[in-house]
């Protein structure tokens, strides 16, 4: 069961030869078995999940299952669930059981789904790799000495490892995109305001965008369809018709122009990487696809850009955490000025303070104009090279991820080689813009790496369509990390 994807667990639980809590238990039997060697998940609760699996049971044999009706999904632990521990990663909020849902985890009930867990991550989103957690670092499933890059490498690692069948993401600098290329899945990161931000905790509010991971691109439809919807609790939700994501598959591809920005080929990624990508490419034109370059000159400025505005947003954010209303707070303090102090000092790990000390910087009086002004005016200018990128082709394609995976404690020493790690999927969220990544092959250490596919605002469809026809002539990924079951 564990290597069926989303759309297969959903005919056989539509055709009564698997119940979803026959479904739940294994992947939690699963989970307990090998989540010491991953380290994909904080919070379990088997009771709670196999008490919604029950109820989604008594929903299909009352004939009004849907598609993800009793389907597991993992959860990063950056969304609200009511009675959930939510952490996000910290010692912050390791204490914190939400009152309430976040947004799409209210659609994900509502459409029957199970909460299999709460899935490791970079602590307040805050990382390419999935070290910073306070829980420690996840381990990717096709090397355990490799990351499985970040934020959301819980939730890639869980779904590589067939510790889940599905699971969320949100992305912030490419954060769904990068964690999928590194542990060989797929991801999506939809367009800014697609799916509602409502009790996803914030990192950086103008960047941040959930979005779902999987095994394919067939089976990220499926979830983004959930997923996906208007919330007026949320002002950046944006109000528009419901539109199913799944219904351009199978349309053939032949004409598709695809975008190759210069810039996406220039010396910086690894060899393996390039070499990968460009047989995907070869792919894309034997299945009548034409490659017209585009330019993106401003893309080199996007990673100074983002870690100017980025770091600004979070010190933001983060403020809330002063340990008088909920989360961690010092056992030992002086007055309230002591218990802010060491409330923070305690609950925030060091990338987390980096940043906020960052970010409080480039706010501050006399270096606003100067870092936070300029950074806004470089944003603009990026979106703008899409917007002319765009007049000549249909998608944008290049490599996800400079490099494949890297070691544990490869980079913890050099943040600057860190946030480099981001600087293909960084351009898409400055711009707003929906971007997938599907597994293209592997490098010479047998890695996996990513392709991806960046498309003009509320092109999902087209996109995931573009994916799928790629997955149906070839099989990068079905591939199985090394000592998972089939079976």
């Amino acid at each position: 069961m564990h290597n069926a994807t989303l759309k297969s667990l959903s005919a056989q639980l539509a055709g009564r030869t698997v119940s979803s809590v026959e479904l739940t238990r294994h992947f939690i039997n699963r989970i307990n078995r090998l989540n010491g060697k991953y380290n994909c998940y904080i919070t379990l609760d088997e009771g709670a999940s196999l008490k919604q699996a029950e109820a989604a049971d008594r929903k299909r044999a009352a004939g009004s299952g849907q598609a993800l009706t009793g389907i597991p999904i993992a959860w990063k632990d950056i969304f609200c669930a009511r009675g959930w521990r939510t952490t996000c990663g910290s010692r912050m909020l390791d204490n914190f059981v939400s009152p309430y849902d976040a947004h799409p985890v209210e659609q994900f009930g509502a459409a029957g789904a199970v909460i299999l867990g709460k899935t490791n991550m970079d602590e307040f989103a805050m990382g390419s790799s999935s070290e910073t957690s306070h829980y420690g670092p996840v381990r990717n499933p096709w090397d355990v000495n490799a990351v499985p890059g970040g934020s959301s490498g819980g939730s890639a690692a869980a779904v590589a490892a067939r510790l889940a069948p599905g699971a969320t993401g949100t992305d912030t600098g490419g954060s769904i995109r990068q964690p999928a290329a590194l542990s060989g899945i797929c991801g999506l990161k939809p367009t800014y305001g697609v799916v509602s931000r409502y009790g996803m905790i914030a990192f950086a509010s103008s960047l941040d965008q959930g979005g779902p991971l999987a095994r394919t691109a067939e089976d990220l439809a499926l979830l983004l369809n959930v997923m996906a919807g208007f919330d007026a609790r949320d002002s950046t939700s944006l109000e528009r018709e419901r539109e199913d994501y799944a219904r351009e598959l199978g349309r053939p591809v032949k004409g598709l122009k695809i975008g190759l920005p210069k810039e996406f080929f220039a010396a910086g990624a690894a060899p393996g990487v390039v070499k990968a990508v460009e047989a995907a490419l070869a792919e894309y034109r034997r299945l009548g696809c034409e490659t017209v370059d585009v330019g993106l000159p401003n893309m080199k400025l996007s990673v100074p850009v983002y870690y100017v505005l980025a770091p600004a947003e979070a010190s933001s954010n983060l403020a809330r955490y002063d340990g008088v209303r909920y989360g961690h707070r010092a056992p030992e303090y002086s007055d309230l000025a002591d218990m802010y102090r060491k409330t923070r000092a305690q609950g925030f790990g060091a990338e987390v303070k980096r940043r906020i000390l960052i970010g409080t910087y480039v706010l501050s009086h006399g270096y606003y104009d100067a870092y936070y002004i300029q950074a806004q005016k470089v944003r603009r200018l990026v979106a703008r090279d899409f917007a002319e990128a765009f007049k000549r082709c249909d998608v944008i394609m290049g490599p996800t991820s400079p490099t494949t995976a890297f070691r544990i404690g490869e980079k913890m020493g050099d943040p600057v080689q860190m946030y480099l790690n981001d600087i293909y999927t960084i351009p898409a969220n400055l711009a707003g813009l929906p971007g997938l990544s599907i597994p293209c092959g592997f490098d010479e250490k047998n890695l996996p790496v990513g392709l991806q596919v960046i498309g003009n605002h509320f092109a999902e469809a087209r996109m995931l369509n573009v994916a799928h026809q790629y997955q149906q002539a070839t099989d990068w990924h079905m591939k199985v990390p090394p000592g998972i079951e089939i079976q």
